[in-house]
């Protein structure tokens, strides 16, 4: 008598199936039934909700954002970053009808306050903030948008001298930096802008730069979030 055949397997309880071993260096996110996704390496697991919990406690409690490199040393085990812009933005999702908003600027990711809501939290500080000169705006602009330039090129496109107070006035704010020099006689400095103005206008990369109107009035309202 033949022996009886055993049931195939059921997929029942398969979460992933691999071609091949893993080598120790590989990552793979694995689809489970229970609620929350696990990113696996070796024998070691991380649950993706904690993960999660973890990645909005360090962006709510910086006040500077937070890089993807920063945010993979949260966890004990090696991340993806496509794992990590996945949680990012279903943090992003979860905060979408609130007062407060994630996104993601030149440095990285971070928390703020919707504009819409500034006006209501300048309640709770009614300072004013710092006013810039049209000079100081169109210095700025000529900077972010001839990048680099030396002091002579400003003056060159304004038509007018430009003061060392206004080059002063960027510097202090971070958003202007001395990058190197020309060379030319006098090598003068080369200025460019830093990934603060960036950070500050709330882009990712220059490209995004607005006209000079909106870039003073997104400064404006930078600083007063900054308050």
């Amino acid at each position: 008598m033949s022996e009886p055949i055993e049931p195939l397997p059921t997929t029942e309880n398969i979460v992933a199936v691999r071609p091949a071993p893993l080598e120790e260096t590989d990552v793979l996110v694995v689809a489970t039934d229970s609620p929350s996704t696990e990113l696996v390496e070796a024998d070691h697991a991380v649950d993706a909700v904690q993960l999660k919990r973890i990645l909005e406690a360090a962006l709510l409690t910086t006040q500077e954002p937070l890089s993807i490199s920063e945010l993979k040393r949260l966890s004990d085990v090696p991340l993806e970053t496509k794992f990590i812009e996945e949680m990012l933005q279903q943090l992003a999702d979860k905060y979408a009808d609130s007062g407060i908003e994630l996104n993601r600027v030149a440095s990285g990711w971070r928390f703020r306050a919707r504009p819409e809501m500034q006006q209501h939290l300048d309640k709770l500080n009614p300072q004013k903030t710092p006013r810039y000169s049209r000079a100081v705006m169109e210095t700025l602009a000529i900077i972010a948008y001839r990048q680099p330039v030396t002091r002579g090129d400003i003056e060159d496109i304004r038509g007018v001298a430009v003061s060392s107070q206004i080059l002063k006035t960027l510097e202090s704010r971070s958003w202007i930096e001395a990058i190197g020099t020309r060379d030319t006689p006098g090598k003068p400095a080369l200025y460019a802008t830093t990934p603060q103005l960036l950070d500050d206008l709330n882009l990712r990369t220059l490209s995004e730069l607005p006209a000079l109107e909106e870039m003073g009035s997104l400064l404006d309202q930078s600083g007063q979030e900054a308050n």
